[in-house]
């Protein structure tokens, strides 16, 4: 027999995998209805990291100035915090910015995956390869050459649609987890 407090823990904890799980969903959706909002909020996230890691290479270099590596950890810390303040202080410039890498990254991606595709076309499988290339390329291209107007929607739009699936197949594993915890043994 299990132990109950266990199981007490484990019911908590898939009631709180639910309600994560809607919040998810309810993010998602909200995320692809306002997507400016959403690609602002990742860009002031993206300048918050920045800046902790500016943080965190200034730290470092305090701590190893005597190994010869302090002028280049004081200068990788100030340049996450000046890309990191820039992001803060200009978030609508840095959604673009981000964009724009958003692309670059997409299309890149994309010819890789047609590559390797096309390098293991023996094997099976190998055609969603190309599949997940042609969909890297189609975002890709879709994003790049509608720049920087695409900056108002694909950040947005692109995290709320992976909010959205995240918490829809969560969803269904919570609920179950819960059920079956919910069985008398």
């Amino acid at each position: 027999m299990a132990d109950p407090s266990f199981v007490g823990l484990a019911k908590q904890s898939a009631g709180w995998a639910i309600a994560l799980s809607v919040l998810l969903i309810l993010a998602g959706i909200l995320a692809i209805v306002a997507p400016p909002f959403a690609g602002i909020a990742v860009a002031v996230l993206v300048a918050w990291l920045l800046v902790l890691g500016g943080v965190a290479h200034l730290a470092i270099a305090w701590h190893i100035r005597s190994t010869g590596g302090l002028l280049w950890e004081i200068l990788l810390g100030l340049l996450y915090l000046a890309v990191g303040v820039f992001l803060l202080v200009r978030p609508v410039a840095g959604l673009a910015s981000l964009t724009l890498l958003l692309a670059c990254y997409l299309t890149f991606k994309g010819i890789l995956e047609l590559i390797l595709g096309f390098r293991i076309r023996h094997l099976a499988g190998s055609g969603w390869l190309f599949f997940d290339g042609i969909i890297a390329l189609i975002l890709g291209a879709m994003i790049g050459l509608s720049w920087p107007r695409s900056s108002e929607w694909a950040i947005g739009i692109l995290i709320g649609i992976s909010m959205l699936f995240a918490g829809i197949t969560r969803l269904p594993m919570a609920m179950a987890a819960r059920r079956l915890l919910a069985k008398p043994a």
